[in-house]
């Protein structure tokens, strides 16, 4: 079921890098990820754009979703590059905060009861992180160091039949960075994912096997 008006409405106003047919792909995902009754898992919550669509699919499932993020900023967010917004940068301490943000878009969604925010580097998280999951959705930072250490600290997690989502996947370097790429691969090869669908560069793989 597509969202409502209102929540493609908080989606589009809130800051993010996400077009509307990707985060549509996503929800549907999520939606029939939901079905498992586990919680939803998202890597990079930047300003809230793609939570609040995991969120939405949560709520009609009676699930949780959980968002992970140290909220400084991907390293492509920093001062001097592309994606720098310095509407995002706390004053006092002269670093990214997306916190406030991300809260603001959440409210604003009306879905802050069905979100879990979890403060910190995904790594750290997935370590004591112990219950199965329904979809992780990696969109962090897009080093080789952190999309191989979300996907290594988090695919594990994945129940059979659960979604594995990975953003900005991109074949041509010509397009993007390459590190998502290697790890959409690199779970492709591992034997225990399939791919159910590509929406430009928001890929979704499920769960069939072990081997992660």
């Amino acid at each position: 079921m597509a969202p409502k008006p209102e929540t493609l409405a908080a989606f589009e106003a809130a800051k993010g890098f996400m077009p509307l047919d990707e985060g549509l792909a996503l929800h549907a995902a999520a939606e029939e990820a939901a079905r498992l009754g586990l919680p939803l898992i998202e890597i990079g919550t930047y300003c809230g754009r793609s939570t609040i669509l995991l969120a939405d699919a949560a709520r009609g499932a009676g699930v949780t979703a959980v968002t992970v993020d140290h909220h400084r900023g991907s390293e492509e967010q920093q001062p001097g590059w592309e994606y720098h917004d310095p509407e995002v940068v706390d004053p006092e301490v002269g670093r990214m905060d997306t916190l406030p943000a991300f809260r603001r878009a959440l409210h604003a969604a009306g879905l802050e009861e069905h979100v879990v925010a979890v403060v910190g580097r995904s790594p750290q998280v997935a370590a004591l992180w112990a219950a199965p999951v329904g979809l992780v959705f990696i969109d962090g930072g897009h080093t080789d160091e952190h999309a191989t250490g979300d996907y290594e600290g988090w695919a594990p997690h994945l129940a059979p039949g659960g979604a594995l989502v990975i953003h900005d996947v991109f074949a041509d370097p010509a397009d993007g960075g390459q590190a998502p790429y290697r790890v959409y691969r690199r779970a492709l090869e591992s034997g225990a994912f399939t791919e159910v669908s590509a929406t430009r560069s928001l890929h979704v793989l499920r769960r069939t096997g072990r081997g992660v």
